[in-house]
């Protein structure tokens, strides 16, 4: 079995795309995904599957959210693996004095490529800092993710896929999550 860390784009915003993490676990169970867990209400569940074929699998839940709540959102996903790559290449580990909640981890729904990896570090970000690592695109808010004056659309267009942030704080939670899940009976 794969342990599966899924995470819904734009959900539980103020005004829209609203969704109780009861109900989200419950949909996973209907799609036979085995002992969903969800962390903060930002759309994060994370589950077993029998699914070898993780494409199929955000499909699967993508068209589960959009039936069950009516709206479409992107999913995007990791194995525990991927998601202790993503733990273990932070730009910014070693670094002194950086704040965990600064620090947010764009999940990006496919691989950039080389030209927009290239073209994407020289959007001028100042004074965030920007690394791209593979699937992930890491991001230091010295001041704070409120205060930033960086364009996640323009992002976006650049690196030519969407994706979903989520803080250093939730990144290694997740993981947590995952490794026990991984490690249970």
């Amino acid at each position: 079995m794969t342990v599966v860390v899924a995470m819904l784009r734009g959900v539980n915003l103020p005004s829209h795309n609203r969704i109780k993490m009861g109900a989200l676990r419950d949909l996973c169970k209907s799609l036979k995904l085995f002992n969903p867990q969800t962390y903060v209400q930002s759309g994060n569940v994370i589950f077993g599957t029998q699914e070898p074929d993780l494409a199929a699998l955000t499909r699967r839940l993508e068209n589960g959210v959009e039936r069950r709540f009516g709206f479409r959102t992107d999913v995007i996903v990791r194995t525990t693996s991927e998601m202790r790559s993503v733990v273990a290449r932070n730009p910014f580990a070693r670094r002194r004095g950086i704040e965990p909640s600064k620090l947010l981890v764009d999940f990006l729904a496919s691989d950039p490529c080389p030209e927009a990896r290239k073209n994407i570090l020289t959007i001028k970000t100042d004074p965030e800092e920007l690394h791209i690592e593979g699937r992930e695109l890491y991001i230091y808010f010295p001041n704070g993710a409120g205060r930033s004056k960086l364009s996640w659309p323009a992002i976006e267009r650049e690196l030519k896929t969407t994706g979903t942030a989520r803080n250093w704080n939730t990144v290694t939670m997740m993981l947590e999550i995952a490794e026990k899940l991984e490690s249970s009976p």
